[in-house]
């Protein structure tokens, strides 16, 4: 069967179209667009009208790539931004009336465990693997191998939400860097049980595969090169004191990353570089399967989808 998912995600949103048999995944077409859903949802709980209108001309872009790839079902998750916004779940109501795409607000637990799902497709994946999503609005950690889950979460820290509390200098300052840092490990501390010990890594989403990129010196983002590559922790902190030094608009010259992930590149390495060190992990492997896949398979699932009434909230949401 021919699905399409989408990832309403609180910096970007993206699209994959696929052909799925029996649990197996076969890509036909991945795009992503830079969309900031988030912006000011930390401080205001809201999504506000820019943002909404920005996911909604690139869902439109992406609702004729699924028709005209074929896709038979349609599935879009939404997490962290629409989580915590308080006109979220009349966004979405919206989304499935003006676009024909079944929904799902997803707790942050199911995203834990759908990243996982994500990650681990096509491969096998070792006992005590950690699969690490850094978001804009959260990020997911989950602990798992053949065997089934060990341990998951999914913590409020993310690129978009941990730039608008802490990272307010151009570049920022040393000690805007620490605080952000001092966030990250004191919710680690906090929620991560000390039983919890991975061997191994694998990172997913836009900050760790832009890491991989960077880490690899590509002219150009390369997908093919990026998936599997191993990112050493010195790596990391090569990259976050290279990323830290430059203001805003050098980042954005640089090959290989999105000019629009700029602005929050910074904040997600810190994150990946606290998530390392707090579970002692001397790198990771990067990898282009995550949550949007295990929505593929999850769309697989859905049955046949009916015409109906407006959804409760359609048209009311700002």
């Amino acid at each position: 069967m021919r699905v399409a998912a989408v990832d309403l995600g609180t910096n970007s949103t993206r699209l994959l179209v696929a052909d799925v048999d029996d649990g197996r995944l076969d890509e036909v077409s991945r795009r992503q667009k830079i969309t900031r859903l988030g912006e000011g949802v930390d401080e205001h709980k809201r999504l506000f009208p820019v943002p909404i209108a920005r996911v909604r001309n690139v869902l439109t872009d992406f609702r004729r790539e699924a028709e005209r790839l074929g896709a038979e079902r349609t599935l879009a998750v939404a997490t962290s931004a629409v989580r915590d916004a308080e006109n979220g779940e009349a966004f979405l109501g919206e989304i499935e009336w003006s676009y024909g795409f079944q929904t799902r607000l997803l707790s942050g637990h199911e995203e834990a465990q759908l990243t996982f799902r994500g990650a681990s497709t096509g491969r096998k994946v070792a006992e005590d693997t950690l699969v690490i999503d850094i978001g804009g609005g959260s990020t997911e950690l989950v602990v798992g191998g053949p065997d089934g889950l060990r341990f998951h979460d999914s913590l409020d820290l993310g690129g978009v939400r941990l730039t608008e509390r802490f990272l307010h200098s151009d570049p920022p300052t040393e000690e805007e860097l620490e605080a952000c840092g001092a966030a990250v490990r004191a919710l680690l501390a906090e929620r991560v049980p000390r039983e919890v010990r991975p061997r191994t890594a694998i990172g997913v989403a836009g900050t760790i595969t832009s890491l991989a990129a960077l880490d690899l010196g590509l002219a150009e983002y390369d997908p093919d090169r990026v998936h599997g590559h191993r990112l050493s922790r010195e790596g990391v902190l090569r990259q976050l004191e290279r990323l830290a030094s430059l203001p805003l608009a050098e980042r954005r010259e640089l090959p290989a990353l999105d000019p629009d992930r700029a602005p929050v590149i910074v904040a997600g390495t810190v994150i990946l570089r606290e998530v390392l060190d707090h579970f002692g992990l001397d790198g990771l492997e990067a990898s282009e399967r995550d949550i949007l896949d295990g929505a593929a398979l999850e769309a697989a699932a859905l049955p046949e989808p009916e015409e109906g009434p407006a959804p409760p909230g359609a048209y009311t949401c700002c």
